[in-house]
């Protein structure tokens, strides 16, 4: 490290694990691992692998002699070993659905925008790779041999194939993790094509899709009943007073002519509706919001007398709540069944000023899904803190609109071994009386207080060019470090900056005092200080509630979440309980 000394932590604690000697044994180490790092599981056989990992296969100088302290700082560094959380799933896994945040996709098929850019399975893969479990398509009526595509309703963007996405989720669906994906579906099909869906469905997945064993659940599955399953949500068939060959009168006959079903005064409502003759720069929507209109009504209201796709309903085993009437009263759980509703980020903002408890209560059985208002055509995305603030378990977001945004929906997802399901903290789950009852806007007491210091970082000059940051000189770093959560919790803070190194230390202590400590990040970001635009040199967010405590090594990502090959940041996390 140019013209600077260890830490002053890591250096006594060397020392003192190592009895003053220059090198610390393998005995010690151990001693270090259980006591300092607190990882109880640590045995000399998982320290002899590491060991020789570090001295390389022809150097036998540390396994005999032991760690000297620029060894015992690349041991700390080793991020597969020495990283911040649990690598392993570790929640209760047997709680109702409706427990559990789950990694939320919208728009799951679009490759850019919302507007003109390629409908393809290619997100879908990559979302799925990426842990993600709720998975939306939007289905249309098609000319193609499939009958059903699936593209974003009324604009430009070109379509694919149902069978194409169908295929690639079962191919993909448990790659990363083996919780149930859950494909929640803006249906604009006819009858006659929800029982084709409901064909090619059944036929793809085969014993991988979920039957629901009655049309009425009155509690949700748990994700360790589901696991290795396809889960569907969508709002049941709607009633027909004709057959597909009538077309009834009114507005809504193009939709008949076209094959989708007629819109309800609901989904007209809320339904994408564009302007015709965009011009080359940006199309402007003509409402406020952007397919949020899955939802419209009740299974359990179903009478005799209706035509509709038996199969299909058969499949819904997440069924859509009414979309009519008040959010608060759309926001009344019913005391049997169960559903979901889907708000947009607009309507929940407003809603959760008036209604925050009426809508914590509703997702303590149900599930409530928030997805971007109709305005982010780039296809950015919202504070996804929210909707977990409220209880929302899917909050849906477009998993291209790379930012800080999405970088905090890959923190929060990173916990519980990055299954894609993280439980819900039990202040939010239990029914508690009035006045204890959770309410993100109070100021509460400090719960916990998180003290985070950042030592070194390292790797930087291994995965960018030697001109990356400045053209003559090597570059300036600093450190920023942020809480984000319940509003009264979220703080920002950043180091010094560290003139021309490319290994810089900064040995930086920051205290964080905590409310909510099991909804809050920490969000982690260095840049390479200029005269203009800092540059981005790596970042990460990491769950408060999953950190292990002691020296660890935090490996930084790119712009879209990719970890780098090496660069990481020697950092210790201590935290204070009362």
């Amino acid at each position: 490290m140019k013209n600077q000394e260890p830490p002053l932590d890591i250096k006594e604690a060397f020392h003192k694990f190592s009895q003053g000697g220059a090198q610390m044994s393998n005995d010690q180490l151990l001693g270090f691992m259980l006591e300092h790092q607190g990882d109880k599981n640590c045995t000399l056989m998982d320290l002899e692998v590491l060991l020789v990992q570090i001295a390389g296969n022809s150097n036998t100088a540390i396994r005999e002699q032991g760690l000297s302290l620029m060894d015992f700082i690349n041991f700390l560094l080793l991020d597969d070993f020495n990283g911040p959380f649990k690598n392993e799933v570790h929640h209760n896994m047997n709680a109702p659905l409706s427990h559990y945040f789950m990694y939320t996709g919208h728009n799951s098929y679009l490759t850019g925008n919302q507007l003109t850019s390629v409908c393809s399975d290619e997100p879908i893969i990559e979302a799925l790779q990426q842990g993600v479990r709720v998975i939306e398509l939007d289905l249309w009526p098609s000319t193609n041999e499939d009958g059903i595509k699936v593209v974003h309703g009324r604009t430009l963007t070109t379509p694919v194939l149902l069978t194409k996405c169908l295929e690639s989720i079962k191919k993909y669906a448990f790659v990363n993790s083996d919780f149930p994906v859950i494909l929640t579906l803006e249906d604009h099909l006819t009858p006659k094509l929800q029982a084709k869906f409901s064909e090619k469905a059944t036929q793809i997945f085969g014993d991988m899709l979920y039957y629901p064993q009655t049309d009425c659940l009155t509690e949700f599955p748990s994700p360790e009943s589901l696991k290795n399953l396809v889960v569907i949500s969508t709002k049941p068939p709607k009633e027909y007073a004709h057959s597909d060959s009538v077309m009834d009168k009114g507005s809504n006959n193009n939709h008949i002519l076209n094959g989708s079903k007629p819109l309800s005064g609901e989904e007209e409502e809320e339904e994408e509706l564009w302007i015709e003759g965009l011009s080359d720069s940006m199309a402007k929507l003509t409402t406020e919001e952007n397919n949020g209109s899955d939802e419209d009504i009740n299974i359990c209201d179903y009478k005799p007398n209706q035509q509709n796709a038996p199969e299909y309903k058969h499949l819904i085993a997440i069924h859509g709540g009414k979309s009519k009437g008040s959010v608060k009263d759309r926001l009344k759980a019913d005391s049997e069944a169960v559903k979901r509703l889907s708000l947009s980020e607009k309507k929940l903002k407003s809603a959760s000023e008036s209604h925050g408890r009426d809508i914590i209560r509703f997702t303590q059985r149900n599930i409530l899904r928030v997805y971007p208002k109709g305005e982010r055509i780039k296809s950015t995305n919202f504070r996804p803190h929210l909707g977990w603030m409220y209880g929302a378990q899917m909050v849906a977001f477009n998993m291209q609109g790379h930012g800080k945004s999405l970088w905090l929906m890959q923190g929060m997802f990173r916990a519980n071994g990055g299954c894609g399901y993280v439980k819900k903290p039990e202040f939010m789950i239990q029914t508690n009386s009035h006045e204890e009852e959770f309410d993100p806007r109070r100021t509460l007491s400090v719960k916990q207080t998180l003290r985070v210091k950042v030592y070194l970082g390292v790797g930087w000059r291994s995965d960018f060019g030697a001109t990356h940051f400045d053209l003559f000189s090597p570059p300036d770093f600093y450190t920023k470090v942020c809480i984000v959560g319940v509003p009264v919790d979220c703080v920002k803070k950043r180091t010094r900056v560290i003139k021309d190194n490319w290994l810089p230390v900064w040995d930086e202590e920051f205290e964080f005092p905590l409310t909510v400590p099991e909804l809050a990040l920490l969000r982690i970001e260095v840049k390479d200080w200029d005269q203009g635009k800092d540059d981005f040199a790596g970042q990460t967010c990491l769950p408060v509630s999953e950190l292990r405590l002691g020296f660890r090594s935090v490996a930084l990502h790119d712009r879209k979440g990719k970890k780098f090959k090496s660069v990481k940041l020697l950092m210790r996390f201590q935290l204070e309980t009362y």
